[in-house]
């Protein structure tokens, strides 16, 4: 077997501190598994992790989700032995192997691939949060989705469509626009352009969109306002271009009672019940072929810093798969 190892970082800067470290993997405590990992997904807030954006305590090992097949149990699990194939979502997953909560373990049906799972868990119960939870997407809704062709994007497009809602994409290029429309847009802004608000009020009639899905966080957070219609909801879930700065409520106010929310995944899967809604949700919408885990590019393990540059120099389309 090869030499096990983990990905650390012991001080925040560019993708030279991502450093490759010989490791053995820990043995599962109490409720815990430990896994053998096999795909690890790739995410936004684990470049938050490397540069200090969201600070950490050093040393760390970045990565938030993973999937692979359990190789060992510790006392009172009783819902995994070795063998099943699991997905999860935690900390600490940039390794070859990972232990933690037996309980936070998904054992995956036949039909959902380890790839798959590292590919759309994290981003798909995003997705699930956007438009289930934090405010249910109802048909007839116009939304705005940033990168719509991204990670999260890549789900939240088709799952929107799905469920009847008129989704206008912003995105960076024309290759992207054209990814955006085919996966359900009915329409794409090119985000260089002048005025993004401007334009969302020309293809709505003036009106303003229901929504705004937005991940890209500073840059985008004056056109997400004003490209809203009254009592409309910004919902800023990411700092793709870096955080957005403070909003007094009085700008909500004179914008016609706009509401501004900052959900984070983990407030609404903190629960088994909560873990357990999502799951349904997102496995019902793979096996329906509401959304599908677009996989657009793979790394190896030993080269996450050039799936980190790739990522945020927005490279990147669909789910982007670690491989350790």
């Amino acid at each position: 077997m090869p030499q096990p190892y983990v990905i650390e970082i012991s001080a925040t800067g560019g993708v030279d501190v991502l450093r490759k470290t010989a490791r053995d993997p820990r043995p599962p405590g109490p409720a815990e598994a430990r896994v053998r990992q096999t795909a690890i997904g790739l995410n936004f807030i684990d470049t938050y992790h490397r540069t200090g954006l969201y600070p950490v305590k050093m040393p760390f090992i970045p990565g938030s989700e993973g999937a692979g097949i359990v190789e060992a149990v510790g006392d009172a699990v009783t819902g995994l032995r070795p063998g099943d194939r699991v997905a999860y979502l935690g900390s600490g997953t940039y390794a070859t192997h990972y232990t933690g909560p037996a309980a936070g373990m998904i054992r995956l049906p036949d039909d959902i691939s380890e790839e798959t799972a590292a590919a759309t868990l994290l981003k798909g119960l995003t997705a699930w949060m956007l438009l289930f939870e934090v405010r249910r997407a109802m048909p007839g809704d116009t939304a705005l989705v940033w990168a719509p062709v991204g990670g999260v994007g890549s789900l939240l497009v088709p799952w929107a469509t799905a469920m009847g809602v008129r989704v206008i994409a912003v995105t960076s290029s024309p290759e992207k626009a054209a990814r955006a429309r085919a996966l359900g847009a009915s329409d794409a802004i090119l985000s260089g352009a002048d005025d993004v608000a401007a334009q969302v009020r020309a293809l709505t009639d003036g009106q303003g969109v229901d929504v705004s899905y937005d991940n890209v966080g500073e840059a985008a957070a004056r056109a997400s306002l004003d490209s809203l219609r009254p009592r409309g909801w910004w919902i800023s879930y990411g700092n793709a271009s870096g955080a957005v700065a403070p909003i007094a409520p009085g700008i909500l106010a004179a914008k016609g009672s706009l509401i501004l929310t900052r959900p984070t995944l983990f407030s609404f899967i903190g629960s088994a019940e909560g873990l357990a809604r999502g799951k349904a949700a997102l496995f019902g919408a793979l096996r329906t072929g509401a959304i599908s885990a677009h996989i657009g590019q793979r790394f190896a393990l030993e080269d996450i810093g050039s799936a980190h540059t790739a990522i945020e120099s927005r490279q990147t389309q669909g789910a982007t798969l670690i491989l350790p």
